[in-house]
């Protein structure tokens, strides 16, 4: 490692730790232990290249975030066994940082092979575009998502455009030997994404919780980090079991 990258590792380090502390002070322990999982490997990486005059302090450091991290872990397994694990994040009106990359990262693990989507609103441009860049996600994060179930509402209006742009999303997929398996349903209003690793995400508004950007050259049009978000919460649920819908 070159000691030019070592400022920049040192400051991303406190960045990502400090986080971690923010998220385990919200109580919002599953996004903090990986926050502290991230921050503890780039410190680790710092440790390799400082001068013995800070190893000290740094091992210190080091060896108290693994133990918060290590107790937070032997809670989160012992509420998920009991099933009795529920999480709650506030997205608020004009919020920033909630990419969907973001939101879902904490719960996609290695093993993550099957997804259910339930949402009645895969219908319009922008939507289909939503369900799209959430496919996306799902195939640059670090799982093998072999199945996509989608459940929506047809779209009365322009259900032509709708069942179009959900066949080239499949036939896309399917490039990348992913299966999409689409249903329609008339009765569907409830939200709900399945993970076949027990996370269970309730979104108020869906996937549909971006604002439109300003304009096509105003920042957050690309980088939905940066995009605005729409007021809504999020509801995290764990189970051992995942029914298929």
């Amino acid at each position: 490692m070159s000691l030019n990258c070592l400022p920049g590792m040192e400051t991303s380090a406190i960045s990502v730790l400090k986080r971690a502390v923010e998220l385990d002070q919200s109580s919002r322990f599953q996004e903090s232990l990986v926050c502290y999982q991230e921050g503890i490997q780039l410190l680790l990486d710092v440790l390799k290249v400082k001068d013995d005059s800070k190893k000290v302090h740094y091992r210190e450091k080091i060896k108290g975030y693994m133990d918060r991290a290590e107790q937070i872990k032997d809670h989160l397994n012992k509420v998920k066994e009991e099933g009795k694990y529920h999480e709650q994040i506030k997205i608020t009106e004009d919020a920033t940082g909630f990419s969907y990359e973001t939101l879902f990262k904490p719960y996609i693990k290695e093993g993550l092979a099957e997804v259910w989507v339930e949402d009645p609103y895969i219908r319009h441009v922008h939507q289909l575009y939503n369900f799209l860049r959430f496919c996306e996600m799902l195939l640059k994060a670090k799982c093998n998502v072999k199945k996509i179930h989608l459940l929506t509402s047809q779209d009365e209006d322009s259900s032509s455009q709708q069942v179009s742009a959900l066949a080239e999303i499949k036939q896309s997929l399917q490039t990348q030997n992913v299966c999409l398996d689409i249903k329609y349903s008339s009765t569907i209003h409830d939200r709900e994404i399945r993970f076949d690793n027990g996370w269970i995400i309730k979104i108020g508004r869906g996937l549909d919780y971006f604002k439109k950007p300003k304009g096509r050259f105003s920042i957050g049009y690309c980088d939905y980090d940066l995009r605005q978000c729409h007021e809504t919460t999020v509801d995290v649920f764990h189970t051992k079991h995942t029914k298929n819908m």
